[in-house]
């Protein structure tokens, strides 16, 4: 006589053969892909390129999406602001000899500003 098998197991027993060969082929795939040489790693570019890179896109930005005319006002916007910086340390340079010269002592005359920086590079 057949013994009555259980439904749960009668289902278990046919997924069996499913789930055996779903892990063969996990084991097959694992094997094939530790066997598998590994590609040499892409060489890291140097920073300094990237530095330059970046500064390139930068002025190609500035070139295609700023209009010149923008550009130009900045700059002029720029000049004025530290013309006007410059002439406030000449002013504060002429008062602090002034004052040195009033009190009796003795002060070194320095430049300030853009037109010293540029005579200390032509010594230079």
């Amino acid at each position: 006589m057949i013994p009555e098998i259980p439904p749960q197991l009668l289902a278990a027993a046919s997924d069996a053969p499913l789930a055996l060969l779903m892990l063969w082929m996990v084991h097959v795939l694992r094997r094939d892909l530790m066997a598998r040489p590994e590609p040499p790693a892409a060489p890291a570019p140097p920073v300094s390129s990237a530095r330059d890179d970046l500064a390139e896109f930068k002025l190609e930005v500035a070139r295609t999406y700023v209009p010149l005319s923008l550009i130009r006002d900045l700059d002029s916007r720029l000049s004025l602001h530290l013309v006007r910086i410059e002439e406030k340390l000449d002013e504060v340079s002429r008062a602090a000899t002034a004052a040195a010269a009033i009190s009796g002592q003795v002060v070194t005359q320095r430049k300030v500003g853009f037109s010293a920086r540029a005579e200390g590079e032509t010594r230079a």
